[in-house]
């Protein structure tokens, strides 16, 4: 999700190496998550779970507000933890950055990024990393991320393509592709060998256009995006025989005959979550090799805006729209046999989540779903009284962590219940 909607705008670094040992490829190491058919497993049993969003952990330097995270996580029942992998900064940012004791993995500048591997960039991933394992909390990384939040694909395409270059160049410029995957790299030789890690993200919602327009090489019926996600999914799988690898999607389909959409103002309105237009192919991605599982997000009220809830479409409504889009989703699943998450997913106002929440999540775990709601929130965060910055307007207020109206915190007793009922069906299905 694009945090709080444009306000987002010790070592294991050698420990990582021997987590697990090394297994010849064609063996699930002890400890790493797999797959059979729809289902994921773990040391031979299936694995169902509740996980959890937070892109703001690997953001905090006090050791005590990580661990009281984790802690409340694991009395929440939550087994997957997905967070971020990438954390870019521009070089002109730096004298700020360290000033304010700012987390950040790579600094762009001429001739593209430097990685910092020190105690202010990937050693506090690191810490996070093998604090989850303490915790029983596997971590699900993902490398890029298609909005600017936090230093996604348009730095790629700022530095390295230059002004005027269009978003979707990131998955078609070969210096591009070349730069992203010497980063993936870098982070997968990192953690390969640990079995904290669930699965590789290849990117954050992934499509045609981000913050930079996109252009004519990335429309429906091009399957860039598709043919990028094959490419990258096998270069890491080269890497990585062992863990899982997925695209991190919105879930967008191409239905390449049929003309979904809906009615508004009189007119008929072609579904940009239906018509190839995103850039993605949901059915086609899954079916890709090195593939093995599938995410979607869900966020109608604001991919629809009102237009759902119109006289004419009575039962176009945000709570029954995303339970056809889960349905659609484990229908493609399905065909494949591949597992699927409802990786992200948000409403915004309480009586909205607490109407809507329950459906949705009901009809995933009837569905076999893995559930990571969009985001998980916590309260009594110490550092810097409360009230650290993070970047732009993400913070600590008053003790809270960043709350993009999607945040879910343990004080709402009727919304939190929801998902820690559902991880005990969850944790019970894996026995």
């Amino acid at each position: 999700m694009r945090h709080v909607l444009l306000a987002w705008l010790f070592c294991i670094a050698t420990a990582a190496g021997t987590i697990g040992g090394r297994v010849p490829p064609g063996k699930t190491p002890k400890g790493f998550v797999s797959t059979k058919g729809s289902a994921f497993n773990l040391d031979g049993k299936p694995f169902y779970f509740v996980g959890a969003n937070s892109y703001w952990l690997p953001l905090l330097t006090e050791q005590r507000d990580i661990e009281a995270t984790f802690k409340e996580m694991k009395a929440a029942g939550i087994k997957v933890l997905r967070t971020w992998g990438f954390n870019a900064i521009n070089a002109t940012e730096l004298p700020y950055a360290k000033e304010n004791d700012l987390t950040y993995y790579q600094v762009w500048d001429k001739g593209g990024w430097k990685l910092n591997d020190g105690p202010q960039g990937l050693k506090r991933l690191d810490n996070v990393i093998e604090t989850a394992g303490k915790y029983g909390i596997k971590v699900l990384l993902a490398f890029t991320n298609n909005w600017i939040g936090y230093g996604g694909s348009e730095l790629y395409v700022n530095w390295i393509a230059g002004s005027g270059a269009l978003h979707d160049s990131f998955y078609s410029d070969k210096r591009i592709v070349a730069s992203y995957q010497k980063y993936v790299k870098t982070i997968v030789d990192r953690y390969k060998h640990s079995e904290n890690i669930f699965a590789w993200e290849l990117m954050n919602e992934a499509r045609c256009r981000g913050d930079l327009q996109g252009g004519p090489g990335c429309v429906a019926g091009t399957d860039l995006i598709s043919h990028w996600y094959k490419d990258q999914a096998a270069f890491v799988r080269k890497l990585d025989p062992h863990h899982l690898i997925t695209t991190g999607g919105e879930g967008h389909f191409y239905k390449r005959n049929e003309d979904i959409g809906y009615w508004y103002n009189g007119q008929w309105v072609s579904d940009y979550n239906y018509n190839g237009q995103a850039g993605e192919d949901f059915d086609l991605d899954l079916t890709l090799d090195d593939i093995d599982f599938g995410t979607y997000h869900i966020y109608p009220q604001y991919w629809y805006g009102s237009t759902l809830d119109t006289p004419n479409n009575e039962n176009f409504t945000i709570g029954n729209w995303g339970l056809s889009w889960i349905q659609d989703h484990a229908d493609s699943a399905k065909k494949a046999n591949k597992p699927v998450i409802l990786e992200e997913f948000g409403v915004s106002g309480i009586q909205n989540k607490t109407e809507i929440y329950p459906r949705w999540v009901k009809h995933a775990l009837d569905t076999n779903h893995g559930i990571l709601p969009w985001q998980f929130g916590m309260l009594g965060l110490k550092e810097n009284g409360g009230n650290k910055l993070f970047k732009y307007e993400d913070r600590l207020v008053d003790g809270a962590s960043p709350n993009d109206g999607f945040a879910i915190y343990k004080n709402q007793t009727e919304i939190w219940n929801i998902f820690t009922d559902a991880a005990k069906v969850q944790n019970a299905k894996s026995k």
